[in-house]
């Protein structure tokens, strides 16, 4: 999954870059986001972007120091960022726990929100860029992002990004974009590969609600996509995907 996500990406990439001369793409954590990393990485494809005209920016953050093996940023750096040839202004990392707003996560929240508002076009639907792809990978909870069951930040409709407390998940203060952030996106690729997340798929894609199943609510302005391995496929009817497919 992770394979054919990278080279899906990085064609994606390449058409942006194409059509505009520059590409915008949000990035996501955890096992799956950091293994298509690694693997965009790996390809021999790679050296197709023009990476010195790619925005990054993060779907979440977990709100620690700089540099913390945790963090989304350090492990995206590890895994494919230190490796290419990137514009470190184009790398819109969120504010970690020792920065400027100390251990203010709101104040923190609100300064990637005025960047990424900064960074947005007039005809952008809300105060974000018209992000080419949003990686999010999908959490045994469903949770996407750092927007968790029935935690406040999933009843969020006004502010872009929020700083999360209480996540059930360590650690407990994290950053994250909302779903009017998730929503402006022109493709939103949802990542899910192993048995444990075979529930969630399927619960995120029998529309049980957002605040419930937050995967259930992030979609993209001109397509969704859900890029799974066959464990995580196990529990939808067959009609969902293509009987080739892995």
């Amino acid at each position: 999954m992770a394979r054919a996500a990278a080279a899906r990406l990085i064609t994606k990439v390449v058409d942006a870059q194409a059509a505009r001369g520059s590409a915008s793409v949000v990035l996501t954590g955890g096992r799956n986001g950091n293994g298509l990393l690694a693997a965009l990485a790996e390809s021999p494809a790679r050296d197709a972007v023009d990476w010195a005209h790619l925005d990054l920016w993060w779907g979440d953050e977990r709100f620690l120091p700089d540099g913390d093996p945790e963090r989304n940023v350090t492990q995206a750096r590890e895994a494919l960022l230190d490796k290419v040839p990137l514009d470190p202004r184009r790398v819109h990392a969120m504010a970690p726990s020792d920065g400027g707003f100390g251990s203010d996560v709101e104040a923190a929240a609100a300064e990637y929100a005025a960047e990424l508002a900064a960074a947005a076009a007039a005809e952008d639907h809300v105060h974000v860029p018209a992000f080419d792809v949003l990686m999010l990978g999908v959490g045994p909870d469903t949770h996407v992002a750092s927007l968790f069951p029935e935690h406040p930040a999933t009843r969020e409709a006004v502010r872009t990004v929020v700083g999360v407390h209480g996540s059930p998940k360590p650690p407990p203060t994290r950053i994250s974009l909302t779903f009017p952030a998730i929503r402006a996106a022109r493709e939103v690729w949802l990542l899910a590969a192993g048995e444990d997340k075979a529930g969630a798929v399927a619960l995120a894609l029998s529309a049980p609600g957002e605040i419930q199943a937050p995967a259930s609510g992030a979609y993209g302005r001109s397509r969704t996509l859900w890029l799974l391995d066959r464990a995580a496929a196990a529990k939808l009817p067959a009609q969902l995907y293509p009987a080739a497919s892995s």
